[in-house]
C-alpha cells in the first residue's frame, strides 16, 4: 500500500514519541531538555491537526488513517501523561480515567472492524484530544504563573474525556448489541 501524506504524518507522529519521552524524562542536555520535549510534542500535535485537514481537503481519507490517526493521538497523549505522572505534574487517577476511556473506545473499534466497519473520531473526541494536548503542553512547560489555568484545562480535558466516551457509546451502541 502506498502511503499518502496524511498517513505519513500520522506515522511520523508515532516515530516522534520516543524522542519526546527521552527529552522529557532522561537528562540529555540539562535545562534545555524540557523545551526540546515541548517542541517535539507541539510538532507531533500539529501533525495531528495537519493530517486531518489534508486528508479531508484532498479526499485522502483511508481506513488506515481512520484507524491509525486516533491510535497515534492516544499513544502520544497517553505516553506524555504517564511521563507527567512520574514528574508529579498530573494525578494518576486522572490519567487512569483517560486511559481507561481509550481502552474502551479501542475495544469498540476492534469489534466494529471485525464486522467490516471503521468508526472515525467524533467531534467530542477531537475536542477531548485538543484539550488533552493543551493540558500536556502546559504541564510540560510547567510555568508557575499558569498553574491555575493548567488545572482548569486539566479538568476540562477530564470532563471532555467522559462526555466523549458517553457520546461514543450512545452513537455506537449497535456495536455491542451485534446489530451492525
Amino acid at each position: 500500500m502506498k502511503m499518502n501524506l496524511p498517513n505519513k504524518l500520522t506515522v511520523f507522529r508515532v516515530i516522534l514519541i520516543p524522542f519526546f519521552l527521552i527529552f522529557l524524562l532522561v537528562p540529555v542536555t540539562g535545562s534545555a531538555d524540557k523545551w526540546i520535549a515541548l517542541a517535539i510534542f507541539i510538532i507531533a500535535s500539529l501533525t495531528d491537526m495537519l493530517d486531518g485537514k489534508i486528508a479531508r481537503k484532498y479526499n485522502l481519507i483511508t481506513d488506515f488513517g481512520k484507524f491509525m490517526d486516533p491510535l497515534a493521538d492516544k499513544l502520544l497523549v497517553c505516553s506524555a501523561m504517564i511521563a507527567l505522572i512520574e514528574l508529579s505534574r498530573i494525578p494518576a487517577w486522572i490519567v487512569i480515567i483517560i486511559i481507561a476511556r481509550e481502552f474502551v473506545i479501542s475495544g469498540f473499534r476492534l469489534i466494529a472492524a471485525d464486522n467490516g466497519r471503521v468508526i472515525a473520531a467524533s467531534y467530542w473526541g477531537k475536542f477531548k484530544t485538543t484539550f488533552q494536548m493543551i493540558m500536556v503542553i502546559l504541564m510540560i512547560a510547567d510555568i508557575p504563573q499558569l498553574a491555575i489555568v493548567t488545572t482548569v484545562i486539566m479538568y476540562i480535558a477530564l470532563v471532555l474525556t467522559v462526555v466523549s466516551l458517553v457520546d461514543y457509546l450512545i452513537k455506537n451502541k449497535d456495536v455491542m448489541s451485534g446489530e451492525m
